[in-house]
């Protein structure tokens, strides 16, 4: 993403429409730099920052007050719906006991949503994960860790409560 095009997007995309001039916004996120597929729709409250890749296919719901940071790269999948409040950032810290801080060098992981995928609201997203096809991320989740095709996951850290019959 193209940062000084991605700060002029976080000033506008507040000023127009919260569910509406969807083809707008992603004219705008293309400018910055990201690859936005057909029929993605994203609100205006969404904050996206960072100098990452973003990548988005097909038929996307990204919904209100959803926080995405990439400082490396995070590809959403087609037909895939996230739910209010979501996080997704691809930065984190080794952890330094010895150090001045304990938020050590800064590492980046990508961040994979496969097709149909669903994220509940205020779930979270950690750095390195991949959420697998039609899963479901619970409402409140932290992932950790890869998630499987055709399950839901919830809890802290998140965990396997489902798997759907294919």
């Amino acid at each position: 993403m193209k940062p000084v095009i991605n700060y002029i997007n976080s000033l506008l995309f507040p000023l127009l429409p919260e569910t509406s001039c969807f083809a707008l916004k992603r004219g705008l996120l293309r400018l910055a730099g990201a690859k936005i597929g057909k029929n993605v729709r994203i609100c205006s409250s969404v904050h996206i920052m960072g100098c990452g890749e973003l990548v988005i296919g097909d038929d996307v719901w990204i919904g209100h007050e959803v926080f995405i940071s990439t400082t490396s790269r995070i590809e959403i999948g087609s037909y895939v719906d996230i739910a209010p409040m979501v996080y997704l950032g691809t930065g984190t810290h080794r952890i330094d006991i010895d150090g001045l801080h304990s938020a050590g060098e800064s590492i980046s992981r990508n961040i994979k949503i496969e097709d149909g995928a669903w994220l509940c609201v205020r779930s979270t997203l950690l750095p390195g994960v991949v959420i697998g096809k039609n899963s479901v991320v619970a409402a409140g989740a932290v992932v950790t860790k890869d998630v499987f095709p055709y399950c839901c996951v919830a809890g802290i850290p998140a965990n396997v409560i489902k798997i759907y019959d294919k």
